[in-house]
């Protein structure tokens, strides 16, 4: 093994152990408060729900963690024990056999890898829905929805990624000298038409959406949007509860398509009062723009991943430093993603900090919106309570993996704001 290589492999194997050493931190943490209920949940959150919301909590991290170990594995065993060059060794002979075009070669070559990453994923999958969230009240799928959702998304994922790899790898080998431009400039295209057309073709493949039976309530979200400043198409309710009991809600869909989408779930839990300071919290994103500030963010950091890869994939270091038999794009474009993700490991921390400062300000807004906290406050306490939250994260480990801030700030921070008044 190169030096290079040597280092490659140690600093991967670092960033794995330092996501493990977060879990134990946080799980460490847990152990030692979990039991506390903060004066904000009294009343709210039993000792029995606090017990839960821990076991609940300990369960999804040891799961995660052997579910991290067995990825970490494969890849390990599939880049550095000889897989992929078997892989790009076999796939270039059909090629040179058969004279696939390159767009066709590549499109074969990103597809069953995505085949087999989801087949080896699937027993995971399987145990997460019918295993630990059946184990805590949250599953309510069948085994036959499970397996239609699977082969939807396999088809969905399959048309869309197709369309991707096959405008990208045409670009890349028509436009050698500057096709990382070309190619970043059409997945901004394609991300923006799939964010447009997502509200009326694919998300209606998953779930059913339907007005909410509650006029009055689809009146006032109309009304306080409106003062928001903010127009939408309509106010739906989804069927989540055919899937799982916990409860969510969003904007979905940009410019005249956009509507507000709420989980039927979290109709049925939240009061008149604090469903609208959900929304009106959900409100403030939008006003406030922070989704077209993420696409925004997202969209120039695509650009500079896409002048790197070119830097990179037009040149045979890869191809040396891993000892390929074949000097590949498509394998090249495998290990860079590999080392990519070594690079961009703290990367979290950028981005959690700059969503939880985004949530910050949504609370902000639906106070405004509003004129109280109270209800944003109260609908925190009861949702966290529902979906088992841990709400006492040990702080490095929410830097890292939280995007809001946790409850208890957020509560805090309402009920300060409310005392101010």
């Amino acid at each position: 093994m190169n030096t290079a290589l040597l280092i490659i492999l140690i600093l991967y194997i670092l960033t794995q152990l330092a996501d493990f050493a977060l879990e134990f931190l946080n799980l460490r943490y847990l152990k030692k408060h979990g039991n506390e209920i903060p004066e904000e949940f009294a009343g709210v959150v039993s000792p029995e729900t606090m017990r839960k919301s821990t076991a609940y909590t300990f369960a999804k991290s040891k799961f995660s963690m052997i579910n991290r170990i067995y990825t970490q594995l494969i890849t390990l065993v599939f880049i550095f024990a000889g897989i992929l060059n078997w892989y790009n060794n076999l796939l270039f002979g059909y090629q040179e056999r058969m004279n696939w075009p390159f767009v066709i070669w590549g499109l074969i070559f990103v597809m069953l890898l995505s085949y087999a990453k989801t087949i080896l994923n699937t027993p995971f999958n399987y145990y997460q829905t019918f295993g630990l969230e059946r184990r805590f009240g949250f599953n309510t799928m069948t085994t036959r929805l499970w397996f239609n959702d699977l082969v939807k998304g396999v088809l969905v994922s399959t048309v869309i990624i197709s369309i991707l790899l096959l405008g990208a790898f045409w670009l890349i080998d028509n436009l050698r000298d500057i096709w990382w431009l070309p190619v970043w400039g059409f997945f901004f295209v394609f991300t923006f038409f799939i964010i447009y057309i997502s509200p009326y073709v694919l998300e209606p493949l998953f779930n059913k959406f339907t007005p909410i039976d509650d006029r009055e309530l689809a009146k006032d979200i109309i009304e306080m949007l409106k003062q928001a400043g903010i127009k939408v198409k309509g106010v739906y309710k989804m069927d989540a509860s055919r899937r799982t009991r916990h409860s969510n809600a969003y904007f979905s869909g940009l410019g005249r398509v956009k509507r507000i989408v709420i989980f039927d779930t979290l109709l049925e839990k939240l009061s008149h009062d604090e469903l609208m300071a959900v929304l009106a919290h959900e409100a403030g994103h939008c006003r406030k723009g922070h989704v077209i500030k993420n696409l925004i963010l997202f969209e120039i950091l695509t650009a500079i991943g896409a002048f790197i890869a070119y830097e990179v994939l037009e040149h045979t270091w890869l191809t040396q430093v891993f000892g390929l038999s074949q000097d590949t794009f498509f394998a090249k474009m495998v290990l860079f993603s590999f080392v990519a993700s070594i690079v961009i490991w703290a990367m979290p921390l950028i981005f959690n900090t700059i969503s939880r400062h985004f949530e910050r300000q949504a609370d902000d807004f639906a106070v405004k919106v509003l004129g109280t906290g109270k209800s944003l406050a109260a609908a925190l306490v009861k949702l966290s309570a529902d979906n088992l939250s841990n709400i006492h994260p040990q702080k490095l480990y929410a830097r890292f993996h939280y995007s809001h801030p946790p409850e208890v700030e957020r509560i805090r921070r309402l009920n300060a704001a409310e005392a101010d008044k």
